[in-house]
């Protein structure tokens, strides 16, 4: 892993490949880490591909900051800092990862290409039900997230497994800031700001953030197109990496030289 140092803390990302491109940074969600995007590092054959724990999580320093604003917008500050340092233009951001990339779009000095939006909305309202749990009985929470069509369509016993593991890696205190983080979430009343081009990309059966988030921001970003994956739900780009990954390469393809 390597770490840049901002803000009074170390932020922690692993990078693939070299040259030409714009360079993608990979924004991971609530409870998880940049192992998310381990099949996405197939795509440094066609440009340099970045992930990084947020501030919190797997290998990065955490951040005093209350859920809500205050996290998301340290979150978006580990985000420009590895964009800085690794020249990444377009920001890849999975569900809290998404939330952080608009933010990052709408707020900071950052020069970005595109935007690829997935398992993500400009609003993230979370069940009340799992907001309880996740104060309560954080194994009821996890339990939850990993029934079917949540984070997984097909939940294996692999996937389960490894998205667990990053959650209890992560914490309680950290994931539910996280959730909540979410939860307060909503940049509706400022996508036309947005004209950066972007991709939504959903999973077929994602109950979390189902398509008609994707169809939302699709229809409201000034210059966005949606893309579905079949046979998966909310972390598509560990359940249906190669067409997931096709997904993002056509979305680069079309963006011009």
């Amino acid at each position: 892993m390597d770490r840049t140092t901002h803000h009074g803390r170390t932020t922690a990302y692993r990078t693939r490949g070299e040259g030409d491109g714009p360079g993608l940074l990979c924004v991971h969600g609530s409870g998880g880490s940049h192992a998310a995007w381990r099949a996405q590092f197939r795509l440094a054959d066609a440009t340099p591909v970045t992930a990084l724990d947020l501030s919190g999580h797997g290998e990065s320093d955490d951040v005093d900051a209350d859920p809500g604003y205050e996290a998301l917008s340290a979150y978006a500050d580990d985000v420009v800092a590895v964009a800085r340092e690794v020249d990444a233009r377009v920001l890849v951001g999975n569900s809290l990862g998404g939330a952080v990339a608009l933010t990052t779009a709408l707020e900071r000095d950052l020069a970005l290409d595109g935007l690829v939006l997935t398992g993500t909305g400009a609003r993230l309202a979370v069940l009340d039900d799992l907001l309880v749990w996740l104060d309560d009985d954080f194994d009821r929470a996890v339990e939850f997230l990993h029934e079917p069509d949540r984070l997984f369509h097909n939940p294996t016993d692999a996937l389960v497994e490894a998205s667990t593991e990053a959650m209890y890696d992560a914490g309680r205190t950290v994931t539910r800031r996280d959730f909540r983080t979410c939860h307060t979430f909503d940049v509706r009343d400022r996508l036309a700001d947005l004209s950066v081009p972007s991709v939504a990309v959903v999973g077929e059966y994602d109950q979390l953030t189902p398509p008609w988030y994707h169809e939302y921001l699709a229809e409201n970003l000034p210059d966005c197109t949606a893309a579905e994956i079949p046979d998966a739900a909310h972390l598509a780009m560990l359940e249906r990496p190669t067409a997931f990954n096709e997904a993002v390469r056509e979305f680069l393809d079309e963006r011009p030289s």
